[in-house]
């Protein structure tokens, strides 16, 4: 052990440790001959000095100037009272709470008790918007903002996942408070080094659901800490906190005709990945087909197939005469239709004369629709993935999942644009069509066993 005091410093992401030979958490950078370690172990690393009565001179942090929050004129459920009771032990980790049970207003409520500069971290400038929105009315003072073209940094700040990854290096000291929000974006391989390059060692993860089938929620201890508080959807029903529901799954048939190409593509798709010795048994077995393919003819040809496949059984003629018998049969109340693919997002609303969003939506487009919907002047809207998080959908009553992944975390968010909390004791039903004899039955399956995990 050193009798020299030990210096801490911040460079970059980069925490350089001099004054010492041997420290846990960290490792000797060969150009300087000095050890180093990420940012996220700065935590670790001070804890292990004053554990081990090693006097040490701190130059990490330079954060930003935060006055006294005011207390949030907020009435708080059980549930978010014990979320919160939970994550204070430790001030690390995720809560997961289902759609429309209020995870914004515990993340508030977790940035008023910490007291200290904060940084929120969302997927979309949407998300920016409404954090931005919420965190002025509640606290009365100025809310940073980095992203979009914008870059406001102030003791409280809402970024963009993508802008908080290029400014990681440059604002990483600044914040003892990191939430991310939607954190199942966290452990993609470039925003995983948000978590890794800030100092901040408290940290919330807010999310709906945190598994994934690429299952990179194992990396979450890692980067944030463990799962701290998690309820269900079907809990909160029960407690009449939400709407109660019910999940149907409708099959349809397809024509002779359709049927007949549909299984002369998926044989041409399964000869192809017998031949490539391709096993399509996970998520990334499909990741690495599509990747072949750019280089493999046989890859490309399989893949072909499998869409060739998809879109026969996706847009049967009995799959949209089963939409429009549960839009006339449901013709007087709030209906999203669920898709997977643009593609059909189109032909559906040119079937019925529905209003669409989809990612090529303009903002004035999206909210025109989401508008009509909110007021009644459109009884039903349909839409691809960019609804799945992120924007403010009004109430709906109906769901209609025309298609979708296995992923219990896709089913879930979609789910919850439907459970709000309870009003009038009126039921949420969500609606799965699904085309008999093709792939759709084992996705549907799988997504259900994976929501019981």
């Amino acid at each position: 052990m050193s009798s020299k005091s030990v210096t801490l410093e911040y460079h970059r992401g980069i925490i350089l440790i001099k004054g010492i030979e041997n420290l846990p958490y960290s490792t000797i950078d060969s150009r300087t001959n000095s050890l180093c370690s990420f940012g996220k172990n700065y935590k670790k690393i001070t804890q292990y000095l004053e554990e081990k009565n090693i006097k040490y001179e701190d130059h990490v942090l330079d954060l930003l100037p935060l006055g006294h929050l005011p207390k949030i004129k907020v009435k708080l459920r059980d549930y978010q009272r014990e979320a919160i009771e939970h994550w204070l032990k430790e001030k690390t980790g995720s809560i997961v709470l289902p759609t429309g049970a209020g995870k914004t207003i515990v993340g508030l409520k977790i940035i008023e008790t910490v007291n200290s500069p904060t940084l929120i971290i969302v997927p979309t400038l949407d998300l920016i918007k409404q954090w931005t929105k919420i965190l002025s009315q509640s606290f009365n003072i100025e809310i940073g903002n980095i992203g979009g073209g914008t870059e406001n940094i102030q003791a409280i700040t809402v970024s963009t996942y993508d802008s908080a990854y290029i400014k990681a290096q440059s604002i990483g000291n600044k914040f003892l408070l990191i939430v991310f929000d939607e954190v199942h974006h966290l452990p993609a391989p470039s925003y995983r080094l948000i978590a890794e390059t800030f100092v901040a060692p408290y940290r919330l993860g807010l999310t709906a659901t945190i598994e994934g089938e690429d299952h990179l929620e194992e990396d979450f201890p890692y980067l944030i800490g463990k799962s701290t508080f998690r309820i269900s959807a079907d809990e909160l029903a029960k407690n009449n906190y939400l709407a109660n529901y019910t999940i149907e799954r409708k099959h349809t048939y397809m024509s002779k005709e359709e049927y007949l190409k549909y299984k002369e593509n998926m044989a041409i798709y399964h000869t192809c990945l017998k031949k490539i010795g391709l096993n399509m048994n996970s998520y990334n077995s499909f990741k690495r087909l599509i990747m072949i393919s750019s280089r493999n003819n046989i890859a490309r040809r399989a893949l072909v197939a499998r869409n060739k496949a998809i879109d026969i059984a996706l847009n049967s003629r009995s799959k949209m005469n089963e939409i429009a018998k549960i839009l006339y049969e449901n013709r007087d109340i709030k209906t999203i239709i669920f898709t997977q693919y643009n593609k059909q997002v189109y032909e559906i609303s040119n079937d019925f004369l529905i209003p669409f969003i989809t990612y090529r939506s303009t903002k004035e487009e999206r909210e025109d629709v989401l508008s009509g919907f909110k007021d009644g002047r459109y009884k039903a809207i349909v839409t691809s993935k960019v609804l799945d998080e992120g924007i403010d959908v009004p109430d709906a009553q109906l769901g209609i999942l025309v298609s979708g992944t296995g992923s219990s975390r896709e089913f879930i968010q979609r789910l919850g644009r439907l459970l709000r909390p309870k009003n009038n004791n009126k039921q949420a039903r969500l609606i799965e069509i699904v085309s008999s004899g093709t792939s759709e039955t084992l996705t549907s399956e799988r997504r259900h066993r994976n929501m019981l995990k």
